[in-house]
């Protein structure tokens, strides 16, 4: 490790901040929308962008790469987290519910890494996880935006702290204990988890766990996104790698919004007629 005086530490702080700010700005703007809405913005690579940013700055094109395929098996466990969460989430406690999230996360990230599949069998195996998870879950989505809840002070040193001690944790790991470490703490479902103890204490278990399970077609969007980070990586350096994730993950999650809300303009419109849809 550096001492004391190395830039490192300033570089490190800095880094912690500018990540507090970016995503304790999105949980904000995440509780002031619908279900769909907010869960569209909680899938963006907001707490991973930045990771992967900070790796890439520090490793290298190779160790980017290398962290992201690590990463896109991470995210199948991300799938598990919120599938567990809003099974357990109605009608029940903040910790033993995000106790049960976690352990569902865990699980699954044990059984990716001792198979540790290539990226095409990780692509493969995360479209057929999602795809059966969100066609499983697909009727009980809504988005109905749920009462508002009044804040506590707590709220915003709570956000603010939970990031940067994650940041703190990717970029220190990175340096120690190489990409195996640093992969799986960059995609652990912090924006999620924040979400969670913050929404559920406010507005229940069973509204949070909507927002939980309408991100479903998110999670698979931000695990493309950092599939394409770990194949463009070291063909086209970490810059434009990281850029094209943005714009993928960001074009995705548009995408899924459009579609959402045509079916909902079609679903009016069919109620408002009387016919079948």
């Amino acid at each position: 490790m550096p001492g004391l005086d190395d830039p490192f530490w300033l570089q490190l702080l800095l880094k912690m901040l500018a990540s507090a700010l970016l995503v304790v700005t999105a949980s904000f703007v995440v509780e002031r929308s619908g279900p769909l809405a907010g869960a569209m913005i909680a899938t963006l690579p907001l707490s991973a962008g930045p990771n992967f940013v900070y790796l890439a700055m520090d490793h290298g094109p190779v160790f980017l790469a290398e962290v992201a395929r690590i990463g896109m098996q991470v995210n199948v466990g991300n799938a598990f987290f919120v599938l567990v969460y809003a099974t357990i989430a109605p009608g029940r406690r903040l910790a033993p519910a995000l106790l049960a999230g976690f352990a569902g996360w865990g699980g699954a990230v044990f059984v990716m890494r001792s198979i540790d599949p290539g990226l095409p069998a990780t692509l493969a195996i995360s479209a057929f996880v999602f795809t059966a998870a969100f066609l499983a879950i697909r009727r009980k989505l809504g988005n109905e935006r749920p009462p508002p809840a009044p804040r506590t002070p707590f709220d915003l040193p709570l956000r603010a702290i939970t990031v940067m001690l994650l940041v703190a944790a990717v970029v220190i790991s990175g340096r120690l204990a190489g990409p195996s470490v640093a992969g799986v703490l960059a995609i652990l479902p912090l924006v999620l988890s924040s979400l969670v103890i913050i929404l559920h204490p406010r507005i229940g278990g069973a509204s949070t766990g909507q927002v939980m399970l309408n991100g479903f077609p998110g999670l698979m969007g931000f695990g493309i996104a950092v599939g394409s980070v770990s194949v463009a990586a070291m063909p086209f350096g970490s810059t434009l790698a990281l850029t094209g994730g943005l714009v993928v993950a960001v074009i995705w999650n548009c995408a899924v919004m459009l579609i959402a809300r045509r079916r909902q303009a079609h679903l009016r419109i069919t109620a408002r007629s009387g016919r079948p849809s």
